[in-house]
Formats: C-alpha cells, structure tokens, sequence
C-alpha cells in the first residue's frame, strides 16, 4: 500500500504578514487625503452658506426698504433661505450645535456674514 502525501493549503505567515503591511501602507497614504478631502468640502459649504446668508438679506433690505446699516435677525432672513415663511437657517458644518446663532454673524446689509466657527478660511471671496 502506498501511501502519497498531501499538501495542505493555506497561507503563511510570511504571506499573511507582507499583505497586512500593504494594506497598512495603503491605509497610511489615503487617510490623510480623505481628511484633507473632508475639510475642503466643509469649507466649501460653509462659504455657500455665507453666499446664501448674503443674497437673503439683500432680499430683505430691498422688500422692507432698509439701508446699508440695517442689521437683519436670523428671523427675518428665514423666509428667504427655504420655500415658504419656513425656510431653515443654515449652520456651518464644522459647528457642533448646529445653531445659527453660534455659526454666522449676518452683519449689517452693506457688510458680508461672517463664519464665528472658522473664521480664518469660511470667509465670502
């Protein structure tokens, strides 16, 4: 009777050790880039939120006939960000409140918002 030998399948560790490690690189190179990815997108929204916050009071200030001076509330720019009386006033997406108070200061009409959150790159060109 013969008896033939047989292979066992499988991976070593060798093997499962050099796969690990690529994808340890891989991981290494993409999440500074999806970081840098989520940031960018961030600013980009907070700023159309300023472009949106900024056409709306110059809505208001031409329907109520208010002056450069005439600083609007978040109420009275409500109806103008959305459909209907009910419109939703915007936050920067950076805030953790999600308050608009504590996310945008409307200014006067003759004066851009400003982002309170990151106010050194969330800035209206």
């Amino acid at each position: 009777m013969k008896t033939t030998p047989t292979k066992r399948q499988g991976f070593t560790l060798v093997e499962i050790m050099i796969v690990v490690a690529i994808i340890g690189l891989l991981a290494a190179i993409a999440i500074p880039n999806f970081v840098k990815a989520r940031t960018t997108s961030q600013q980009n929204a907070c700023i159309n939120n300023l472009r949106l916050i900024d056409s709306s009071k110059q809505q208001w200030a031409l329907e109520h006939r208010k002056v450069a001076t005439d600083s609007p509330q978040g109420s009275d720019l409500q109806p103008y960000l959305g459909r209907g009386n009910n419109g939703e006033l915007p936050t920067c997406p950076v805030d953790s409140t999600s308050l608009f108070a504590n996310s945008y200061t409307p200014n006067v009409v003759g004066t851009p918002p400003v982002c309170q959150v990151v106010s050194s790159t969330h800035i209206l060109p």
